[in-house]
């Protein structure tokens, strides 16, 4: 198997792992459906555990967004971008959990399968897909017009994540991509993992899905969902209330990118075609958990060209999801607009799972035996996020470039995301799901690429 350096591709085609959903045998993903399902548990019982060892005072740990106000939307131009500056990564629930290797939420990202159906949409959001804006318009292509995501790092050029390859269309606010122009949006519909649903210790009021609702309830004059939506289901992992108002979530806790279509079918429970002629904006974050399930099986022995396989098979499952909303004009005849998010972990690029201290509750309990391998795969899985946003001229915040250097490892000074000392925690005791506060940031992650 063929792989550039930490900042490339891998020279594997993308047809070489499936292009098209109905192809695949969703009971031979990864060909691991054993751990995969004792994974899925873990993750939905890990944030109801912690938050019960917290009320009994087991664990101690800093929330160090605990403070942060429910209304509260915007963020300092030093948390610009979201999961933890590309390094690291393992991290679960689409963000992330520690390794320094890959997968964020939202997300995985592989290379470049449907490449041909980008420019197809690139003539503006009135037209039959709506998924593009004017990319020459309020942010900078090309030239290390990324390099605004670094420049609060004090030991600069330790992280290097290159996304100038594919010649995005950044944002003005660094945080992330401008090529859509987002209007007139009529339904809002929230995909992923926990990350987008919401855990406990944080109140239902903070997620960053109850904030960006409320939000985009005023921007598009929509109907708010009703409270109830808002909340998490905490025996099932998603909202309490799929759909209300103008709004639905289909995100579970422990979610992975097969998920999208194969296992729990969120994109078709969310997407009947009897909504599709709304003019809809599709929200995302997922590829945290599948990164940190492929951390654990390296540093469990797993050998290093299955973990590679294994990347590049959820980020092309997520390659898939993402184009199943923009291939086919017709499938959303006013429009369809996708934001997702890159995947964060919580190392600050150091590919330390451990610094985390309830990482073994977590099943960080092991470090790899090559971490720099495990940032290798962090960063090139964030990379081909990029790939899949500007092929499909959909968009893609920087959650982890703006939760690098917020995570465990923060007051490392030799850390490559290292912003100097006294900087806020964004994971919460899981380690791997935000706090207020990181909930706070992602939510302006969000509304500021729709803004703009």
């Amino acid at each position: 198997m063929q792989r550039r350096g930490s900042t490339g591709g891998l020279g594997r085609s993308h047809d070489a792992v499936g292009a098209q959903p109905g192809g695949k045998d969703p009971t031979s993903v990864r060909g691991r459906t054993g751990s995969r399902a004792w994974y899925r548990a873990n993750m939905r019982i890990f944030p109801l555990a912690i938050s019960c060892l917290v009320l009994m005072g087991a664990c101690s740990g800093d929330d160090a967004g605990s403070d942060a106000s429910a209304g509260e939307t915007g963020t300092s131009s030093s948390t610009t971008d979201d999961a933890s500056a590309s390094s690291t990564a393992a991290g679960t629930s689409s963000g992330g959990s520690a390794g320094s290797a890959s997968e964020s939420s939202s997300g995985g990202s592989d290379s470049t399968t449907s490449a041909s159906t980008a420019g197809s949409t690139s003539t503006g959001t009135t037209g039959t897909t709506g998924t593009t804006g004017d990319p020459t318009t309020g942010g900078t292509t090309g030239g290390g017009a990324v390099s605004c995501l670094f420049d609060d790092f004090v030991n600069q050029g330790a992280l290097v994540v290159d996304y100038d390859q594919f010649d995005p269309v950044i944002g003005s606010h660094c945080k992330g991509t401008n090529h859509q122009e987002i209007t007139d949006i009529e339904r809002v519909v929230f995909l992923g993992d926990s990350v987008t649903v919401g855990t406990p210790p944080t109140l239902a009021q903070d997620f960053y899905r109850a904030r960006l609702a409320d939000a985009l309830m005023d921007r598009f004059g929509l109907m708010l969902p009703n409270p109830l939506w808002k909340q998490a289901n905490p025996i099932d992992g998603v909202a309490l209330v799929q759909e209300s108002g103008d709004f639905a979530s289909c995100a579970k806790w422990g979610a992975r990118t097969d998920d999208f279509i194969f296992s729990n079918d969120q994109i078709l429970d969310c997407f009947p075609e009897d909504v599709r002629d709304k003019r809809t904006l599709v929200i995302i974050t997922m590829g945290g958990n599948d990164l940190a399930s492929i951390a654990k099986d390296g540093a469990n022995g797993t050998p290093l060209d299955q973990v590679w396989a294994d990347t590049e098979q959820f980020v092309q499952l997520m390659r898939e999801a993402v184009h199943w909303f923009i291939d086919d004009p017709e499938k959303f005849p006013n429009g369809v607009f996708v934001v997702f998010a890159n995947v964060y972990e919580f190392t600050d690029g150091t590919a330390d799972v451990e610094s985390c201290p309830a990482a073994g509750l977590g099943g960080f309990d092991k470090p790899w035996e090559d971490p720099d391998e495990l940032k290798k795969l962090m960063i090139w899985a964030n990379e081909q996020y990029m790939e899949i946003a500007t092929e499909t001229a959909t968009d893609m915040i920087f959650l982890l470039e703006t939760f690098c250097g917020h995570g465990f490892n923060a007051d490392d000074p030799s850390a490559p995301c290292y912003r100097g000392p006294d900087q806020e925690t964004y994971f919460d005791l899981t380690c791997i799901h935000p706090t207020p506060k990181g909930h706070e940031v992602i939510t302006d992650l969000f509304t500021s690429v729709i803004d703009e």
